[in-house]
């Protein structure tokens, strides 16, 4: 029988940032994935700000820039060759586009996040890519066509049941998706709200696309979106979940529903990939159940609108990874594991009322219509539109972290350095790291043997920073003692 210190079910953009994380550290990692290929159903077609920043600090930030390149291809193509006009999108809430015009980047939530902001309307496979790419070059055994089938778990491990046999690990997570087998085996709790409605979402070949708005539009019967892509249709009617999930979707079906929800005879000639979804909205008490943790969709499921599910399975890989692996080699601190669902269980239970609100958003009686017009008017305002940018980009993310300093509990900003460097290219290695900003000896001898140290130049009023390896601020100082550093390196660090 194999061993592993770790098997990670599910071999999605999760799995796989969570693989890369803990060999980046040292720990022996198996990937079992029950697809053979990567899933081309359309999915999330965007990043916010922490995850982008995640990328680019582990190196990936070229592999996104190109497949952000090809992105705007297919968007220009869905144009006919002519690339967007005016500002960019900000987001949009219940398919109330918002425009970046009125939003105030000055606000100083927004804080510098370097060239990962440039690198956010990546799609999903192509983030699946990046990381599968990434993760051959750790060394990363990934299984393909392989599933997990059952498990028994003990103190000292869990032996590990697959479909082409079995291994023997120290910890087992569950990165697969809303339907876990890893999650219903463990008896996690799983509470939440039944879902309302019915979406469909494809890309196909149409006739009569014509007759269709671009972008998100309401109607009587529900609510359409058509583009930025070639082929690219949803649809949401509220009449309830659909009947079997499971069924193969159909051009019938998706014609069906388009002509429905747009009152345009259109005819679908071709599916090229197709999903059903449903607002259903769960998510796990806890994220650890002794040897075995959830991550991902396992951990929380939600409708899919603004691509949430991707940004918050991305950090849970990031938050979980470097703890699991200090875990691992006996070098954690008292209690690190738990803060995993310490400081992410927050994050997914906003996001899974974030989703909630929007599809109150968008039902189609009156009352919901005029209320619809009044959310419209403020989203639109100065104050409206930078709030809905903050939160969709994910700047507001903190963990409860403490400390008094304005940026504990922050991601890092990527300072920009005397000698030219910036900070995200001194993460590559996924470990913490102190910033000595101001020559400081007291906080050398503090850290001395316990954390990496970067002592160098920085034209601004921080004198010391430390960074967990997930690039959250953990210690920060701007008058030039160590006060609190010795506490913050024995929470986080030994």
């Amino acid at each position: 029988m194999d061993n592993k210190d770790v098997v990670i079910a599910g071999g999605g953009p999760v799995g796989l940032m969570l693989a890369c994380e803990l060999a980046l550290a040292g720990v022996g990692v198996l990937v079992v994935e029950r697809l053979l290929e990567i899933d081309p159903t359309i999915k999330a077609g965007s990043i916010n700000v922490p995850t982008a920043e995640a990328l680019y600090r582990r190196g990936m930030l070229p592999a996104l820039q190109e497949h952000q390149r090809l992105a705007y291809e297919q968007m220009k193509a869905f144009r006919g060759g002519k690339a967007p006009s005016g500002p960019p999108p900000a987001g949009h809430f219940a398919g109330i586009m918002v425009s970046s015009a009125g939003v105030d980047f000055a606000d100083p939530d927004f804080r510098d996040a370097g060239p990962a902001v440039s690198v956010v309307a990546v799609g999903q496979q192509a983030i699946e890519s990046v990381l599968g790419a990434r993760a051959a070059e750790l060394g990363v055994e990934i299984r393909r066509g392989t599933s997990v089938t059952g498990f028994d778990a003990d103190e000292e491990g869990v032996t590990v049941q697959l479909s082409d046999g079995a291994v023997r690990a120290g910890w087992l997570v569950g990165a697969d998706g809303g339907r876990s087998l890893v999650r219903k085996l463990a008896g996690f709790d799983f509470p939440g709200t039944e879902p309302a409605i019915t979406g469909r979402q494809a890309i196909v070949e149409l006739e009569g696309a014509e007759g269709l708005l671009r972008g998100w539009n309401y109607t009587s019967t529900g609510l359409y979106a058509h583009g930025p892509v070639p082929g690219r249709v949803l649809t949401v009617e509220f009449d309830g979940p659909p009947e079997d999930r499971e069924a193969p979707i159909t051009a019938d079906e998706i014609q069906g529903s388009l002509r429905r929800v747009t009152g345009v005879e259109v005819t679908v000639t071709r599916v090229l990939s197709a999903t059903r979804f449903t607002d259903n909205a769960r998510q796990a008490t806890s994220y650890r159940k002794g040897r075995v943790l959830l991550a991902g969709d396992a951990a929380h499921v939600h409708s899919p609108f603004g691509g949430q599910g991707l940004n918050l399975g991305i950090g849970d890989a990031v938050n979980l990874g470097w703890k699991l692996a200090a875990t691992i080699q006996g070098t954690a601190p008292a209690g690190l594991l738990d803060t995993y669902t310490t400081e992410r269980h927050p994050v997914g239970e906003w996001v899974l009322d974030w989703t909630r609100a929007q599809i109150a958003l968008m039902r189609t009686d009156f009352r919901t219509t005029v209320l619809r017009s009044v959310v419209k008017d403020l989203l639109e305002t100065a104050g409206g539109t930078t709030y809905l940018a903050k939160k969709l980009s994910g700047v507001l993310h903190r963990y409860p972290i403490e400390g008094s300093h304005a940026l504990v509990g922050s991601g890092a900003p990527d300072l920009t350095f005397a000698d030219g460097t910036r900070l995200g290219e001194h993460l590559l290695d996924g470990k913490p790291l102190l910033l000595d900003l101001a020559g400081s000896e007291p906080l050398r001898e503090v850290a001395s043997g316990r954390v990496r140290v970067l002592t160098t130049k920085y034209d601004g009023d921080l004198t010391g920073v430390l960074i967990r390896p997930d690039g959250y601020v953990a210690w920060a100082a701007s008058d030039g003692t160590a006060t609190g550093l010795d506490e913050a390196l024995s929470t986080w660090v030994a």
